[in-house]
């Protein structure tokens, strides 16, 4: 599956490339070249599936001045159905010829070799992401990356790292929890650390939906390729869906105390999601997380269809108790009525906007740690067993990277047995 038109850009060429982008964002007053605030901001996408065509769209829609100028993908048809609907959709923006259109699993070194690239996105499946930060991140590139940022621990301490030196280099880390960008929820969170409702005492918060789409094997698909297509149901490719989605809900609960949880225990299972092609993920997670203050928090996330739906956060303090919709119940009652753009756009506008400035976000360590808080609750349920923060942040060995990024067979573990699963 890889393009043959990759060959114009060698291994060599790339670590040329990717010193010399690293010296220049290391340099001060680098990031001066943007801030006129009309000069180009020029976008590679990595990752070019639902996701990322929509964070190339919403990267479009945040300033004027922005292009796509380079895309990778593992397979050619997602660039192609990307790269379609980008150019209907902004036709004068996206300058991507073929040759830098890149595919098999080392495209995120020939976008991020691209010496023109100023910032990149990447959406490809959270499995990835830990490499590709640290790519982009050595390369010189402000980054815009997805949630979940990593799937195990090993995976949240590389992005850990990649943030700490892209602060060093000043390079910009936006993720995509864009209710940490959405007017209403910063409304809210002000009033919460105001102290408008007062010490906060209990939490709880629920992705709870129907189901999602599944991708099947096509006839001589080979099981990475399929997996990778079907990364949802895979937790080395998602993280399961408590990691994927449901870190939207934790995040805010992490945000609104300002602190991470001490101890973590979860359960879990496969109950309705059981044939072959629904992978090794649970479909259903309960999992309570405790502060070191002594606040408790309840977390519960379902994909299954026919079932109530929930998605929000709920905050109780002693005075009164705030809500996600916006308002704030007790003595001082609130409720947020002002209009608001769309919080997927408007991270990106954050993000340029302070590239453009010269005082670039990093929300890099931010996302990681409640990335782990979701990885925790899944390691519990997966396993059974209580976990500390400590433990997993500095101990857990656990990395569910496959042996090998080919095309090919790829063996990936069973599907969890609490009790019986091994906690690493």
């Amino acid at each position: 599956m890889d393009n043959p038109d990759n060959a114009s850009v060698t291994r060599r060429d790339f670590v040329k490339t990717a010193a010399a982008a690293s010296l220049a964002a290391a340099m001060p007053g680098n990031l001066g070249l943007f801030a006129a605030g009309s000069d180009m901001i020029r976008v590679g996408v990595i990752g070019c599936g639902g996701r990322g065509t929509g964070a190339a769209l919403d990267c479009l829609n945040a300033d004027p001045g922005v292009e796509i100028v380079a895309m990778g993908d593992l397979v050619p048809d997602r660039i192609e159905g990307s790269f379609k609907k980008l150019s209907e959709a902004f036709p004068e923006r996206i300058k991507v010829p073929v040759e830098r259109r890149f595919t098999g699993f080392d495209n995120y070194l020939q976008v991020c070799a691209c010496p023109d690239v100023n910032l990149i996105v990447t959406a490809a499946p959270p499995g990835f992401r830990p490499i590709h930060l640290k790519a982009a991140v050595d390369a010189g590139k402000h980054i815009f990356m997805e949630k979940p940022v990593a799937v195990d621990p090993v995976g949240v301490r590389s992005v850990i790292a990649s943030s700490e030196l892209a602060k060093q280099k000043g390079l910009a880390v936006v993720a995509g929890t864009q209710r940490r960008h959405q007017k209403r929820y910063l409304e809210l969170m002000k009033r919460i650390h105001d102290g408008q409702i007062g010490e906060i005492v209990s939490a709880q918060c629920y992705w709870n939906q129907g189901d999602l789409w599944v991708r099947r094997r096509a006839e001589g698909m080979s099981e990475m390729e399929w997996q990778c297509r079907n990364w949802l149901y895979f937790a080395w490719l998602s993280g399961d869906h408590i990691v994927e989605q449901h870190v939207h809900n934790i995040d805010v609960v992490n945000w609104a105390i300002g602190a991470m949880p001490k101890n973590i225990m979860g359960m879990g299972g496969r109950q309705v999601r059981i044939a072959p092609e629904f992978g090794n993920i649970f479909d259903h997670f309960f999992v309570e997380f405790e502060y070191p203050n002594g606040v408790r928090v309840a977390s519960m996330c379902r994909q299954t269809k026919g079932c109530a739906e929930r998605v929000e956060e709920r905050i109780v303090g002693t005075k009164g108790v705030a809500l996600s919709s916006g308002e704030i119940q007790g003595k001082k009652a609130w409720k947020y009525n002002d209009k608001e753009g769309k919080p997927y756009v408007q991270e990106h506008v954050d993000l340029i906007a302070s590239i453009r400035k010269g005082k670039v976000l990093n929300e890099g360590r931010q996302i990681a740690e409640s990335t782990l808080c979701a990885v925790i609750g899944r390691m519990s349920a997966y396993t059974g067993r209580a976990i500390s923060w400590e433990w997993a942040m500095n101990s857990s060995k656990l990395d569910l990277s496959p042996a090998k990024y080919e095309f090919g067979p790829n063996q990936t573990d069973p599907v969890a047995i609490p009790g019986t699963t091994e906690l690493i």
